[in-house]
């Protein structure tokens, strides 16, 4: 295996270029979540423009510094040389559209047509990882995730280097991976799978073998951007930044640029892994140009 050695969270949507608001943005916990000691938490609080502004700057303090780039595809070659999948359904196409297509397989429901595609290299330490991303489905079910420096939880099977049991994810239902990976994630173009709510939303996490399930492993609150982001056949550049035990995004289209700032308090941080594009069942998208850097000269 190569190796080239997040609960309060802010997030906010500003106008390209701009410290300006967007109307009508709202943000907050999703249909289901609650607080402590069980408490319903509102759906969908408002976010005030002094979160939005902070949220940006924190990501431009986190974006300072030197990077190196570490790992770099344009997403038109042999993707096989730099990434290997998981699961035997989903597709992945670098010969149409001048990028790499990862298409999950169409069965909704069925934990065989998930797809994961991992980089074959490993990454150490504080990471800018940067892509473009076109959305080709137009679903308003299942997601999209980032996983940031995934590893084994080292007991049985599920060895630290995840490439040594690939063949245990030939099904790559999600269990499998919150169960027995430490990682971070992130939730994007993401719908639930239930309910009257067709709200899109993004949401961090920490898988945590030690726990049962995914419970105490979010990164709160959820959060909700306006329909212009991830809409379908629209070009938005990622840049997200995981810099000591802070996670930032910033997504731009040609509409707005969205901001988010996570926090992690009190779950151990995650200091290497390799980094993954997960795909659930009936999802597609473009992605090229992807890119990770490694912070240096920090000491």
């Amino acid at each position: 295996m190569g190796k080239v050695g997040l609960s309060a969270l802010l997030c906010g949507v500003l106008a390209p270029g701009s410290l300006g608001v967007v109307e009508g943005v709202a943000s907050g916990f999703g249909a289901g979540r609650t607080g402590a000691g069980g408490s319903a938490v509102p759906l969908h609080p408002v976010q005030s423009s002094a979160e939005q502004i902070q949220a940006k700057a924190a990501f431009a303090e986190a974006a300072a510094g030197a990077w190196a780039p570490v790992f770099f595809d344009a997403g038109t070659g042999d993707w096989t040389e730099k990434w290997f999948l998981d699961g035997e359904v989903g597709s992945v196409d670098t010969t149409k559209n001048k990028g790499m297509q990862l298409t999950a397989g169409p069965r909704f429901g069925n934990d065989a047509h998930h797809m994961v595609l991992w980089t074959r290299d490993s990454f150490e330490g504080d990471l800018k990882i940067e892509f473009d991303y076109t959305r080709l489905d137009f679903e308003n079910r299942a997601v999209n995730i980032l996983f940031i420096q995934a590893t084994g939880s080292g007991k049985g099977p599920y060895e630290t280097d995840i490439a040594k049991w690939s063949h245990l994810r030939r099904v790559p239902a999600m269990r499998t991976y919150f169960n027995h990976m430490n990682t971070y994630h992130i939730s994007y173009a993401a719908f639930p799978n239930v309910g009257k709510d067709r709200q899109a939303y993004i949401r961090g996490r920490r898988y945590m073998p030690t726990l049962p399930g995914l419970g105490g492993t979010d990164f709160t609150p959820d959060y909700f951007p306006p329909e212009e982001l991830f809409a379908p056949g629209v070009r938005h550049h990622f840049t997200v930044i995981k810099r000591g035990r802070d996670l930032y995004m910033k997504v731009e289209s040609p509409e707005l640029v969205y901001y988010c700032h996570l926090i992690n308090q009190d779950l151990p941080p995650v200091t290497e892994g390799r980094i993954g594009l997960r795909h659930m069942y009936t999802r597609s998208a473009l992605y090229r140009n992807f890119g990770i850097s490694q912070l240096v000269g920090t000491e």
